[in-house]
């Protein structure tokens, strides 16, 4: 008896199991396709991207092996095309390429590059607040004290590894402003600072002794 209600259940649950699957074939269907198909883009996604970072990787060693001063302009074309495809590594070399061979004088069009990079890429937290630095090192000569701290504000109000960098490019500008005393002050805040730099702080306790003692 226990054994043919065992049977009885086993084919029910069969049964129950096979009308499922035929009141839910279409959706399951559907459900399958799906899964495959995002199993696909997934890959798909990942090759377009690998395609996309060795063209923007070519087109970036080619642009420097064929950089000629005579014809400046083609580079300057290509480097600031790479820059606009925010890309993590290329965009951030392209910049730099631009800045170490002075190939823009144009302050405004380097600060527009300099805030696709901050602004619109993509990048780890330390390259982009590298960035900022660059570019409150770029503008520090030029610049008022309200507008050099507002680019340097978000590395000195961070924990960056960039901090005590910026608080010596703020020390040093004041300085050359003959504004001793907020030159002090940023460059106690080096001292104080955990994570400062040691050749930073170095340089800071120098100037402190050297030129800013009371």
């Amino acid at each position: 008896m226990d054994e043919d209600i065992s049977i009885i259940n086993s084919n029910t649950r069969k049964e129950k199991i096979k009308n499922f699957f035929l009141n839910n074939k279409k959706k399951i269907l559907i459900f399958l396709i799906t899964i495959v198909l995002l199993i696909i883009s997934f890959f798909g996604y990942g090759e377009f991207k690998d395609y996309q970072r060795e063209r923007v990787s070519n087109l970036f060693y080619s642009t420097i092996i064929d950089y000629d001063v005579n014809n400046k302009e083609k580079t300057i074309n290509k480097l600031k095309q790479i820059i606009k495809l925010k890309d993590a590594t290329y965009s951030p070399l392209s910049l730099y390429f631009i800045l170490d061979n002075n190939l823009i004088s144009n302050r405004g069009e380097i600060n527009t590059l300099f805030d696709t990079l901050i602004s619109k890429t993509s990048l780890d937290k330390e390259i982009k607040n590298l960035i900022i630095f660059k570019k409150g090192l770029y503008n520090a000569d030029q610049v008022s004290e309200n507008e050099l701290l507002e680019i340097l504000n978000p590395i000195i109000k961070s924990e960056s590894v960039w901090s005590s960098h910026a608080l010596y490019l703020l020390a040093e500008y004041f300085y050359s402003k003959n504004q001793k005393q907020k030159s002090k002050e940023f460059f106690n805040q080096i001292i104080n600072l955990k994570k400062s730099n040691s050749d930073i702080v170095i340089q800071a306790q120098k100037r402190l002794n050297r030129d800013l003692s009371d």
